[in-house]
């Protein structure tokens, strides 16, 4: 009394047959099948999505780099040096 072989499946078959008519059935499988389409879309646009914003951050992230680095190639020694002219001393 485990499982289920094949004539208790087929019983069950024969049954939800006769139950629900073949239409019933039939538009069942439709209404099943268009909602599994339906979530696959949306899962496929919203990994499309979730790709798109991952570049414009990838995006984002590397102009920040790349500004950084190119400000990196000032001469620092003009900021601490010393005033040249000597109005300043006391």
């Amino acid at each position: 009394m485990g499982s289920f072989s094949i004539t208790h499946w087929l019983i069950l078959l024969v049954v939800v047959v006769v139950v629900f008519g073949t239409s019933k059935l039939r538009n069942a499988g439709k209404d099943l099948g268009g909602a599994v389409k339906g979530f696959k879309e949306a899962v496929k646009d919203e990994n499309t999505e979730h790709a798109k914003k991952h570049a414009v951050l990838d995006h984002d992230s590397n102009t920040r780099t790349t500004d950084r680095s190119a400000t990196d190639n000032v001469n620092h020694s003009d900021i601490n040096a010393a005033p040249t002219d000597d109005k300043h001393n006391v």
